[in-house]
């Protein structure tokens, strides 16, 4: 099993954000993180879960999501996004992630865990380390959806 810890941060909301990714694999570890100059911490939460995905080498492997946001869980355990592509996202926050998202969904059909963030869980912890320091990082990417969102 394949398991993705992830995290997401933004001071302000909006404001500087990044996100943390820990995936692990049997003995295999790998972190990522990013930095954005001006995004929401729902966004860097969805990233989080993307960015783990988009590093899966191989199919076929369950993956389990471990993530402190009921944003994405709930979104996803509950349905909603099912709904939300229905209605071709109409109104609806994070359209450009989510429709980045829902392939991988079908991809690697992923389970999610939601835990509760900032209660010592260790690498929900790492995690919202690594989103922390990588918005405050001094190559901060530009988040283009959002920042051409009027």
């Amino acid at each position: 099993m394949i398991k993705i810890y992830t995290d997401g941060a933004a001071k302000g909301n909006p404001g500087p954000g990044g996100y943390g990714t820990i995936m692990k694999y049997g003995e295999h570890v790998k972190e990522l993180s990013q930095g954005f100059r001006l995004t929401t911490n729902n966004r860097m939460e969805l990233l989080a879960v993307i960015a783990g995905l988009e590093a899966i080498k191989k199919e076929g492997i369950p993956v389990t999501i471990y993530s402190d946001s009921q944003y994405v869980v709930n979104a996803v355990e509950k349905g909603w996004i099912w709904t939300w592509e229905k209605q071709n996202f109409k109104k609806k926050a994070n359209a450009d992630l989510w429709k980045r998202y829902i392939p991988l969904h079908e991809k690697f059909n992923p389970k999610f865990v939601w835990i509760r963030g900032h209660n010592g869980h260790p690498e929900n912890e790492r995690c919202d380390y690594l989103a922390v320091k990588a918005s405050e990082g001094f190559d901060l990417l530009v988040d283009e959806e959002y920042e051409k969102t009027p």
